[in-house]
């Protein structure tokens, strides 16, 4: 058996305590990363059961999601307080050049479900299916009893979203032709507010995302009524995408989860949310 000296003993103990310094110099912990998004009411729930999910995949992100409408998703992007915002309409040509101003381009918009305008009614009105003109006629002001269009002679309430929702300019660039929406709509800051107030009230119309309010006549509008199918093959008329933009090309955990969301994961949550997935 071979015996080691006191100096040998000594020189192997240093060895050993600087392996174990160096070793744990090597599992340092990795920095959580925060992602924060914010925009379009329409997309909120979408967005908060996919960050649920994606943090639970990813316990080293976390992601907030907040709403406030596509106008004010864009604002805080636009001033580097946000990594995404999530719209459901493009941008208008203040918030391209805002973009161009401050970044030397005009971000990265990304494609992740599609869908429709509905058309929400109370259950107790007989009115099943509009034209495009007979809303625009109904939202103008034109129109203010339902026996105009085939209804009951009771007057038409209508309920319509804020002028920083992307579902309100929607709206109104697809249906109103641009024109102003009747003074006295009841303006409401969310969809689910919209559906709440159409619950309380037979004779309320009001407009929202198809993934929204599933207890209610979402109506026929020429005809044709919103499904995953119609929606999908653009044949109802008020189709569109939701998206997510960011400043630059997205990187690190940013881009994680955008892939996440357009493959196969998220397509699943798009569904489950009530959306359209880009793929069939």
């Amino acid at each position: 058996m071979t015996r080691l000296n006191t100096n040998t003993l000594f020189r192997v103990a240093i060895v050993a305590i600087l392996l174990v310094i160096g070793g744990c110099a090597g599992l340092k912990k990795a920095e959580p990363t925060v992602i924060r998004i914010q925009g379009s009411d329409t997309m909120l729930k979408l967005m908060q059961q996919s960050a649920a999910e994606f943090m639970d995949e990813n316990p080293l992100v976390s992601v907030y999601v907040d709403g406030g409408g596509t106008s004010v998703g864009l604002e805080r992007l636009i001033a580097g307080a946000v990594d995404i915002c999530m719209a459901s309409r493009t941008l208008r040509p203040d918030e391209s050049i805002a973009l161009a101003d401050n970044y030397q381009s005009v971000g990265m918009s990304i494609l992740i479900a599609k869908d429709a305008l509905s058309v929400y009614l109370n259950p107790d009105n007989p009115v099943r299916d509009l034209t495009p003109e007979q809303l625009k006629l109904i939202f103008t002001g034109e129109y203010t009893n339902w026996n105009e269009v085939g209804g009951k002679d009771e007057p038409i309430l209508l309920a319509s979203r804020p002028s920083n929702s992307g579902t309100h300019l929607y709206f109104r660039e697809r249906i109103l032709e641009g024109e102003a929406y009747e003074a006295s709509s009841l303006v409401l800051s969310t969809t689910e507010s919209v559906i709440n107030y159409i619950r309380k009230h037979p004779n309320a119309i009001g407009y929202g995302g198809f993934a929204y309010g599933p207890d209610l006549p979402h109506i026929k509008i020429n005809g044709v009524e919103p499904t995953e199918a119609s929606i999908r093959d653009d044949q109802y008329p008020i189709t569109r995408y939701l998206l997510l933009y960011t400043l630059e090309k997205p990187r690190g955990d940013v881009k994680k989860f955008i892939d996440w969301m357009v493959d196969v994961r998220g397509q699943v949550i798009v569904r489950e949310a009530g959306y359209v997935p880009l793929w069939k």
